[in-house]
């Protein structure tokens, strides 16, 4: 018994070690724009040189890794482009802001007194501030000479999957693509960017957190406004959606591929 349980403290710790030593690549900055800050992580491309130019990817987080110690948003994704095999294969420069616990991606009334949650999507409301911090810092970058504009990317879990739909609908000439997982949005607002941006939308038929059929209308929206997204239910997953989406093999090198025309 006692061995076994060293194993298994031996396991969690090297995991630990490994997890730690990858979230070593993102380096913790911090954006001020009229006195508002947000907090977040940023991982250059392995030898980065500033003759060259690169792709940029917006990693929304989901709702439990809010908060200002600017290290909990990393906890989902943040391997997926740190492994060494996929910053060989696709070097780009990958941010991860922090959301504030009292903030939100996305405009919306959330009744957690329901399962899945209760949501009304409130697009007319202007951004909140936390969303409005991250479209000013990634203008701020994707102004900068080392970024390719026409491989700019989103993709974010759960809240970060409704700020993913969100930020489509206030920056639609912005993206080449997008990935929201386990999200909803505003179906009416998905005629700004239906057309524009492709998309691969991931949910659990499980969720008992956020309701699948929110991604199934948003995709149902997005082809009535003309746009073809890729659709991706998983029949046993419950709201973690992220962890067999990560696992995707085409994922990335579908991302990677696309480019923003015009």
């Amino acid at each position: 018994m006692e061995i076994k349980h060293n194993l298994i403290w031996f396991v969690i710790v090297l995991g630990t070690v490994v997890l730690h030593g990858q979230n070593d690549f993102y380096k913790s900055e911090m954006f001020t724009k009229d006195s508002d800050t947000l907090r977040y992580r940023i991982m250059y491309p392995p030898n980065y040189s500033v003759d060259e130019q690169y792709p940029i990817i917006l990693f929304l987080h989901g709702a439990g890794e809010r908060g200002n110690d600017n290290k909990k948003q990393l906890v989902h994704g943040s391997t997926l482009f740190s492994s060494e095999e996929n910053r060989d294969k696709f070097p780009a420069f990958v941010v991860f802001p922090q959301c504030p616990i009292e903030d939100y991606w996305s405009s919306v009334q959330v009744d957690r007194r329901t399962e899945p949650v209760g949501l009304s999507f409130e697009y007319d409301k202007g951004p909140t501030k936390a969303l409005g911090l991250t479209m000013a810092l990634l203008d701020s970058l994707v102004a900068e000479s080392h970024i390719k504009r026409d491989q700019v990317y989103v993709m974010g879990l759960s809240m970060g999957g409704m700020g993913t739909f969100e930020i489509l609908y206030r920056k639609p000439e912005m993206f080449a693509a997008a990935i929201p997982i386990c999200g909803g949005g505003d179906t009416d607002a998905a005629k700004a960017y239906a057309h524009k941006v492709p998309l691969w939308i991931f949910h659990g038929a499980q969720d008992n957190v956020v309701d699948p059929n929110l991604s199934l209308d948003m995709t149902s929206k997005i082809i009535e406004y003309g746009g073809r997204p890729n659709l991706t239910i998983f029949g046993d997953s419950n709201h973690n959606s992220w962890d067999p989406a990560f696992a995707e093999p085409n994922l990335l090198p579908w991302l990677f591929s696309l480019k923003r025309s015009g």
